[in-house]
């Protein structure tokens, strides 16, 4: 989820009717200017690519790229082939159209039935899609995704992680019902020992692990993943909007409810 190469209003998937209030929280913030909505920061993202170890012989796969920040990152790595799954059709031709070039393919379609040709990847990843899921529909996308990749291949994900391990069930249900009526978008993070579960179900093994903190709106990481006129920016565009930035301040109050118990979380794994 990412913003477009235009600065000011980038047009990411909510309809232009929907209001305020009821927009989904990634497309408000991009809205506002926010391009880097990774849970991890651009920080987390760039340790899961140097994992992946995407070289010049690969065949990338990317699910749910948004407006394309990872997968700039990831062309500057110079893969074989680059091909994005997104489900927005307007981001999916908005992506093709900024990244370009004979070995990019930007497809509109499902991460759990993309229609690509098995094992036709080196390397599979994606970022901040499986936490909106259920429990089935993200084993679904694991699914898939291990059928994508030829066998050896590594597969990356960048989530959101529940501490500790044993947090009670209560303290879960909770937070998670205040997210997603927050955020106005399904939200069901899983502990680590859970997401290495699904992980080796799909027919994977995990060979790494990544954290970090969840500070996606604190003035440190927006600045970090932003850069400094970056996050003027969407600091502008917040001030402006007195319906965008009483939403803003009722997120960024609920990250920090739970910070406590919320982490980014990533995995490289290898499909045996």
């Amino acid at each position: 989820m990412q913003l477009t190469s235009t600065h000011d209003t980038p047009q990411v998937g909510a309809p232009r009717n929907i209001s305020t209030e009821k927009m989904p929280g990634h497309w408000l913030l991009a809205r506002l200017g926010k391009r880097v909505l990774r849970p991890g920061g651009l920080e987390l993202t760039t340790r899961l690519l140097d994992q992946l170890s995407v070289g010049q012989r690969d065949d990338v796969l990317e699910l749910a790229p948004g407006l394309g920040v990872t997968a700039r990152l990831t062309l500057q790595r110079q893969p074989q082939s680059y091909t994005a799954v997104e489900q927005d059709e307007g981001a999916a031709g908005r992506l093709a159209g900024s990244l370009g070039g004979a070995p990019v393919r930007c497809l509109c379609g499902n991460a759990e039935r993309t229609g690509l040709a098995s094992e036709a990847f080196s390397v599979v990843y994606g970022e901040a899609m499986l936490t909106m899921q259920t429990t089935q529909v993200k084993m679904r996308i694991l699914t898939e995704a291990c059928r994508l990749l030829r066998r050896g291949g590594r597969y990356g994900i960048h989530e959101l992680c529940i501490v500790p391990d044993d947090a009670g069930g209560e303290m879960r249900r909770e937070m998670q019902r205040a997210l997603s009526l927050n955020i106005h978008v399904g939200v069901q993070p899983l502990v680590a020992a859970e997401w290495r579960n699904l992980l080796e179900c799909a027919g994977f093994r995990v060979v790494w692990e990544g954290r970090a903190p969840m500070r996606l709106l604190e003035a440190r990481r927006v600045v970090r993943d932003e850069g400094f006129f970056g996050a003027l920016r969407f600091a502008f565009n917040v001030l402006r909007k007195p319906d965008a930035r009483q939403r803003v301040i009722r997120m960024r109050r609920l990250f920090r409810k739970y910070r406590r118990h919320l982490e980014a979380i990533a995995f490289v794994c290898v499909k045996e």
